[in-house]
C-alpha cells in the first residue's frame, strides 16, 4: 500500500508540475500577466504554505532554527537567490517568449551540465553512458529548437536563452542544495528560499501592484492552480513519494513532467508541433531515463543510504 500510495504521490506532483507550465503559459498569452509579478507572488505564497506544513506536519523548531547558524544562514540566502529565483524567473520567462513544452525540456538539461561539472572538477569520470547521455541531449535539443531546419529556429532566440539559463540555475540549485538538506529538512529550506526569492523580486514588481479588478475569475483559478497545484503541493507529493519509493523509481516516474508540458501545450494551447520536434523531445526524455537509472546505482556505492534526492522545481 505504500509503494502505490508513493506512484500515486509522484506522478500527480510530476503533472502538476507539467501542466503548471502550460497554465503560466495562458496567462501570459491571454491575459497579459507580467512574469516578475507572477514569479514574485507564486514564490512568496508557496514559500508560505511550505512553512506551514512543516509547522503542522514535522519539526516546526527547524523553522526558525535555520536563522541561528550564520554560516547556514549565508547559504541559504544564497540558494534563494542564486537558485530558488534564478530557476523560477528564468523558467517562466522561456515559456512567456516560447512556449511551456521548450521551456520544461530545455530545463532539463540540467542533468547534463551537472556530469559535466562534476568531470571538470574531477570528481567522477566520463563513461560510455555519459557520452550517450549528453549526444541525447544535444541531439534532442537540436532537433526541439529548429524542427530539423538549420535555416530557421523554431522558437523565438529569447526563449531558447532563457531555457538554457534555466538549465544552469537548476544545476547550481540542485548541487548547492546538498549540504543544506543534510541539516534541515527539504520543506524548511524549501520553503524558505522561496520566501527569499520572493521578497527579493518584491523590489522590482511588488505583489500589490497589479489590476486585480480585470482579472476574470478563469484567470484567479488559473493563478489558484500554479501557486497551490503547480508549486506547493507538485514539490509537497514529490518529496512525500520518496518515503515509500527509492530514488530511481521517483526520477523515473517524475519524467512525466516533460511529457505532460508537451501534451498540454499541443492540445490544450494547440501551439505546433513538428514530427522532428516529437523526435527531439523523445530523446531529451530518453536522456532523462538514463539519468534517473544511473543515479540510483551511483549514489549506491557513492552515497549513504539516507533517501535524500536533489530537489525539483519547474
Amino acid at each position: 500500500m505504500n509503494r502505490r500510495k508513493g506512484i500515486v504521490l509522484v506522478i500527480i506532483g510530476a503533472v502538476f508540475w507539467g501542466i503548471g507550465g502550460t497554465v503560466a503559459k495562458k496567462l501570459f498569452q491571454q491575459y497579459q500577466i507580467d512574469v516578475d509579478w507572477l514569479v514574485t507572488t507564486r514564490l512568496l505564497i508557496a514559500g508560505l504554505l511550505l512553512l506551514a506544513i512543516q509547522y503542522f506536519k514535522k519539526d516546526r523548531s527547524q523553522i526558525l532554527g535555520v536563522w541561528k547558524n550564520g554560516k547556514i544562514a549565508i547559504q541559504l540566502i544564497i540558494f534563494g537567490v542564486l537558485g530558488m529565483l534564478a530557476v523560477q524567473y528564468t523558467y517562466m520567462a522561456s515559456i512567456k517568449h516560447g512556449n511551456a513544452a521548450v521551456a520544461t525540456l530545455l530545463q532539463y538539461l540540467a542533468p547534463v551540465m551537472i556530469i559535466l561539472y562534476l568531470i571538470v572538477r574531477k570528481q567522477t569520470t566520463l563513461t560510455s553512458r555519459d557520452l550517450l547521455t549528453v549526444s541525447l541531449a544535444l541531439i534532442g535539443s537540436f532537433l526541439l529548437l529548429t524542427n530539423g531546419s538549420i535555416s530557421q529556429l523554431s522558437v523565438p532566440v529569447l526563449a531558447i536563452a532563457w531555457g538554457v539559463l534555466s538549465g544552469v540555475a537548476l544545476a547550481f540549485y540542485t548541487l548547492f542544495a546538498i549540504p543544506l538538506l543534510k541539516q534541515y529538512d527539504s520543506l524548511v529550506i524549501v520553503g524558505w528560499a522561496m520566501i527569499i526569492g520572493g521578497f527579493l523580486l518584491s523590489f522590482v514588481h511588488p505583489p500589490w501592484q497589479m489590476d486585480y479588478k480585470n482579472l476574470t475569475l478563469e484567470a484567479i483559478l488559473y493563478l489558484v492552480f500554479i501557486i497551490i497545484f503547480g508549486s506547493m503541493i507538485a514539490f509537497w507529493f514529490y518529496i512525500e513519494s520518496l518515503q515509500s519509493l527509492p530514488p530511481k523509481e521517483s526520477s523515473l516516474l517524475g519524467s512525466i513532467e516533460p511529457l505532460a508540458a508537451v501534451l498540454t501545450t499541443i492540445f490544450w494551447l494547440k501551439e505546433p508541433f513538428g514530427f522532428f520536434q516529437w523526435l527531439g523531445t523523445a530523446c531529451i526524455i530518453g536522456m532523462i531515463l538514463l539519468l534517473a537509472l544511473n543515479k540510483e546505482s551511483s549514489s549506491k556505492t557513492s552515497q549513504p543510504p539516507d533517501n535524500k534526492e536533489p530537489l525539483r522545481v519547474s
